[in-house]
């Protein structure tokens, strides 16, 4: 009987990142991404889907949920699980990598259509700073299932995956999907300015200064309406709280 052929580091990442992008109910082996994967590791089908379910395993929102039940978890795939939560936006960065390597550089500049810089430092960290944003809006739309949190609204071109601690603030956090909600570009904006935020139960709470006016009717119809409305929840990586204290405290416009 052949050796049972272990998983590398980079076919870890690789798996790991196609668990963050892909809807909970897509983590099949007839999802043509999960083929894709398949075959460029080398691997089968159901073994890359099985990897991928691992990885739910782990996630507190599915343990807790009750929706897997699988044992099957490596030491790896845990140790892997914890490097992401202590320090999400290496991981995210090095799992980018890894992913351009196998799939070739050329196809990742092409696909975000931006100019290569001068300089090797300029490079790099815009290269970087790229991948871990790509990294962080795939797992936060995959994670509400590509529509907004708000207004259920699922035309991805109009989504944004929205930092509740902002980029700026914390570099920890840039790629960490907690640290996200999938939002339309309206809310998400209204988010990022502070005229909206959530409270401890995820409601929403409206910004005195959007009273300040006479509101026409949409005004009142997208924004004063929605206060109270709850926040739907994703499948995984559930709103951080800790996130939400910060953009209560530090970003939300509590008077007018």
């Amino acid at each position: 009987m052949s050796a049972k052929k272990l998983w590398s580091r980079d076919e870890l990442l690789l798996a790991f990142r196609l668990y963050c992008r892909t809807p909970f109910g897509k983590l099949h082996q007839r999802n043509p991404e999960i083929i894709s994967l398949a075959r460029l590791i080398n691997r089968t089908p159901s073994a890359v889907a099985m990897k991928a379910c691992n990885f739910a395993s782990l996630d507190p929102v599915q343990r807790a949920r009750k929706i897997t039940a699988l044992k099957n978890a490596s030491r790896a795939d845990r140790a892997l699980w914890k490097e992401f939560r202590d320090d999400p936006e290496s991981l995210a960065a090095e799992t980018e990598r890894v992913f351009a390597l196998w799939c070739g550089e050329d196809a990742e500049t092409e696909e975000e259509g931006w100019q290569i810089p001068e300089g090797p430092t300029e490079i790099e960290q815009i290269v970087r700073a790229r991948r871990v944003q790509r990294f962080f809006r795939a797992s936060v739309l995959a994670s509400y299932e590509f529509r907004c949190a708000l207004s259920g609204i699922s035309i991805v071109e109009l989504l944004n995956a929205s930092h509740i601690v902002p980029w700026s603030a914390d570099i920890r956090r840039r790629a960490d999907p907690t640290n996200g909600i999938c939002l339309n570009v309206l809310y998400d904006r209204a988010f990022d300015r502070g005229f909206i935020t959530f409270d401890e139960a995820f409601h929403v709470v409206i910004s005195p200064c959007l009273h300040m006016t006479i509101p026409n009717s949409m005004h009142k119809a997208l924004l004063l309406d929605i206060e109270g409305r709850k926040l739907d929840f994703p499948s995984r990586f559930s709103p951080d709280q800790d996130a939400l204290v910060y953009h209560r405290q530090h970003i939300f416009r509590s008077k007018a």
